[in-house]
Order: C-alpha cells, then structure tokens, then sequence
C-alpha cells in the first residue's frame, strides 16, 4: 500500500519532491518505495524525460487500477470507522441542492444537534452511489425511483424563468414572456441527466415555439445559475434551488406564471438506516426546517405589475 501511495502521487505531480511533501516523506523514501513496487510488478513505471519524469505506458496502465484499489480501501475504511460511531451523519446530496438549500441551512440542524458531526459527499445524477457509503441522501425524482429503500419527499417544485436585477433594468426589461425574443437564454440540459424545461415552461406561458435572441447551454444547474445571477441571460429556476437567491435580491422572477413539476427532492435512506436515531433526527429536521426553507412563497403579482410598462 505504501507503494501504491507513492505511485499515485508521483504520477498525479510528476514530481517526486512534490509527492514527498504531500505524503511526509523524504524523496529518497518515495524514490525508494516506488522501486520496491517496480520489482515486484518487473515493471518500469516512470523514465526520466530531461530535468522532469514521465508514466511509462506500463505506468499510464497501472495508475487507473491503482487509484481504483486506493479508492476502494479508503471507502472501505470509512465505512469500518463509521459503523462504530454513532455520531457522525454522512449526508450525500445533489451538488446544486447542497450549495444552494442544504449547506445554507445546515447550520440550524448542528445547532440542535451538536453531539453529531457532519460528513457531506456529492450525489452525479444518473451514476450510482452505493448506498453503503451514505446514511442519509437528498435526491431529486419522483415516488417510487428507489425501490428496496426508505423515501419521504420534502416537497413539490415550481419551474419558472429568473434573472439578475440588472437585465429588468436595462433597455425595456421584461413585462410579458414574449419580451424574451430580445433575451439570451441560459438551457440547463444534457445528454441522459437533465431536461431542458424551457419548451413546457413556454407552452405553460402561452408563447410556445418562441424564438430568442441568443443561447448558453450549461449541462448542470449550478452554473446556469451562477450566469443568471452575473447577468448573462435568463435562465429556467428550480424554486427549491433558487429560493435563496431570489429572497437575497441577486436573482428576481419577472413573470407570475409557474410550471408545476412532477419531480421533486426527496429523503432517501437504507431500510436499516432509517432506524439510526442520527437518520431519524435529520429526517424530521429536513421534512420540517429544510422543507419551510425551500418552499417558495406566491409570485409577487403586485409587485411585478407595479414595474414601469414600455412606452
């Protein structure tokens, strides 16, 4: 293991000083190490390419299976230390849920409790995540896409356009959703993981089939967000998600029309974890706290007709 150690982190610095330095060696000891292993596996990993050092192809083969063991033994370790404590919570949820409605709430569930400590790892939608290596998950879907575990929902979700504040005022704004032919459009969508709602959104508005001025694509929710609130277009929200942003001024919702969603984010646990009274204590803080926090308020009608109208 000490050899693979070596390997992988001369390999990832192409350094042998700098793989020393991360791993508290001296660079005779990682020199040395990574000897051993080349005698063992008959085997060149590294040659010498001038004043720097390269992978063999022998060595480019042999790093993917060795960060694969590596990996294994670290979530292997995790979970023997885990499952002699009891008060340590491993929440694992979609990164843009987590950034934008997790972790800004988080703060209340370690003040109640605070004998639990936190370990949070992201969720990639459509890849897997074996459920050992979680106590608990925030996951986005519908009733029934988890079948053999123990799911609660925290609550529905709107779709609906947003934008920064600067875009309603510069020019002649937004006042009806055909005023996004002048737009840029920000599309959250990729192949397999992410639909683009901005065609149902439309037909919900009575503009279908409308045509923009300009497109971004983005294939994850955060960064489209991110260019929304920088003020490169408008960009299709995700109430639970941008909640926040709105209530902070950054993003502002210029129309009172919302597409009601199938989906939604949910509690997800393991039979047998859902027994743990750490996982019950975040179930009732998430169905209660998390749930109030993401849900969205009215449109503002009012507000929004009071804006200036176009000459």
């Amino acid at each position: 293991m000490s050899g693979l150690r070596a390997f992988e982190a001369t390999a990832r610095h192409l350094s042998f000083t700098q793989a020393a330095t991360e791993l508290n060696l001296t660079q005779g000891a990682v020199s040395h190490q990574i000897k051993n292993l080349e005698n063992i596996l008959r085997l060149k990993l590294f040659v010498r390419d001038g004043n720097a050092i390269r992978l063999t192809e022998a060595g480019q083969e042999y790093l993917a299976s060795a960060r694969a063991a590596l990996t294994e033994v670290l979530v292997a370790t995790d979970r023997a230390i885990d499952r002699q404590r009891g008060d340590v919570l491993t929440i694992a949820c979609l990164g843009s849920f987590a950034i934008k409605a997790l972790i800004p709430n988080l703060y209340d569930f370690m003040r109640r409790n605070p004998c639990i400590g936190l370990r949070t790892r992201t969720l990639v939608p459509r890849i897997e995540m074996d459920p050992q290596d979680y106590d608990v998950s925030i996951q986005y879907g519908s009733e029934g896409d988890w079948p053999g575990m123990v799911a609660h929902k925290i609550g529905g979700e709107e779709l609906f356009p947003v934008c920064s504040p600067k875009i309603m005022t510069a020019g002649k704004g937004l006042v009806t959703p055909k005023d996004l032919t002048r737009q840029t459009i920000i599309r959250t969508a990729s192949p397999l993981i992410l639909r683009d709602d901005w065609p149902r959104w439309l037909e919900k508005a009575g503009a279908p089939g409308l045509k923009f001025s300009a497109e971004i694509t983005c294939d994850l929710l955060y960064p489209s967000y991110q260019a929304a609130i920088e003020g490169l277009g408008v960009a299709m929200g995700r109430s639970a998600v941008v909640r926040g942003d709105i209530a902070s001024g950054r993003l502002v919702e210029p129309f009172a029309v919302r597409l009601p969603s199938s989906l939604g984010y949910y509690v997800v646990t393991g039979i047998e974890r859902a027994k743990l009274a750490k996982v019950q204590l975040f179930y009732e803080w998430a169905t209660d706290r998390l749930a109030n926090a993401v849900r969205m308020p009215p449109p503002d009608e009012a507000k929004m007709h009071s804006r200036p109208s176009r000459p």
